[in-house]
């Protein structure tokens, strides 16, 4: 008997999401089909790549970093080599050094440095905040303003300062808002309800829903992502129809696998070479589990995940 396959596309859809302005614009989600699943239904928009660099510039680097910045003086010199890479897509700032447990900068300086950035590149923008929540809500609220009209991605609101962070950022200087929560479907859900409810478009917001390094309770991740495209496509849940974006950088490049020089560990082999690889198996598994972008740090890395995906999608 002849086989009939039976098509896998979905009567929902995943919201299409546009980052930045003009020509360099891109757009994420929109599909209506599984990760990666061509077969059912062409995919709208591929997965795109960013290149994160921080407010710390080369000093927090690792090694095999820096060489890739040779001859920048600044973090704005940073930023228009970062972009310049292969298969960057967008550019993503961690403002770090904001973290009022470590070096603590003034809101005013980092805000400054998102400025003077913007004015340099022409790449769609995610600012990143520390990490802490009271000084991101001053922070990115910040620093949304000091964007306006570049429909920029601000990184992330969580439930402790989702007002502050949705009311400027989603309301005031329409921005698009990232939605961060920790590995758990319902606490994805409840955060895009909460923002909603304030009044922010459920099209202007996109899900961080937490990540890992591979190998570091990533089974989480990847149940949590494949649950929230489920729910979305499967059960048409307009609550969970975010696109998904993954900061893999900054959990990739903590890990000892990554970071544990040759000197300590030379059984394990080159460092660049697990770091790498460690980003690479990371992003692409997140991306498999149904993240429409990812944020890396190598430039080895972003241009292999955007040729996996050329390949794919």
């Amino acid at each position: 008997m002849p086989f009939t396959a039976k098509s896998g596309k979905f009567n929902a859809k995943i919201n299409t999401v546009e980052i930045g302005t003009g020509d360099k614009a891109i757009k994420i989600g929109g599909e209506n089909v599984l990760p990666f699943y061509t077969f059912d239904d062409a995919i709208e928009n591929a997965p795109k790549v960013g290149i994160e660099i921080t407010d710390g510039g080369l000093d927090n680097e690792p090694e095999c970093v820096k060489k890739y910045y040779e001859g920048c003086a600044t973090v704005v010199d940073m930023a228009k080599k970062a972009v310049t890479f292969e298969g960057v897509d967008f550019l993503s700032i961690r403002l770090e050094g904001g973290d009022p447990n470590g070096e603590n900068k003034s809101t005013e300086e980092l805000v400054q440095l998102v400025k003077d950035i913007a004015e340099a590149v022409d790449v769609p923008l995610v600012v990143c905040g520390c990490k802490h929540v009271e000084k991101d809500a001053e922070l990115l609220d910040k620093a949304a303003a000091a964007l306006e009209g570049k429909n920029a991605m601000i990184l992330a609101a969580k439930e402790e300062n989702y007002k502050t962070i949705g009311a400027s950022a989603g309301l005031a200087y329409k921005q698009i808002v990232g939605a961060e929560s920790a590995v758990d479907i319902n606490l994805a859900k409840q955060l895009n309800v909460l923002l909603t409810q304030l009044g922010v478009d459920g099209k202007s917001v996109v899900m961080n829903v937490g990540t890992a390094a591979a190998g570091y309770g990533f089974e989480y991740v990847v149940s949590t992502m494949d649950r929230v495209k489920a729910a979305a496509l499967s059960q048409g849940d307009a609550t969970l129809q975010m696109p998904i974006v993954t900061p893999v950088a900054s959990e990739v490049w903590g890990v000892k696998e990554a970071m544990a020089s040759e000197t300590d560990m030379p059984e394990w082999g080159c460092q660049e070479a697990r770091g790498v690889d460690m980003e690479i198996e990371t992003a692409a598994a997140v991306l498999a589990a149904g993240s429409n972008a990812v944020i890396l740090k190598h430039p080895e890395s972003v241009k292999t995940i955007k040729t996996l995906i050329a390949e794919l999608a």
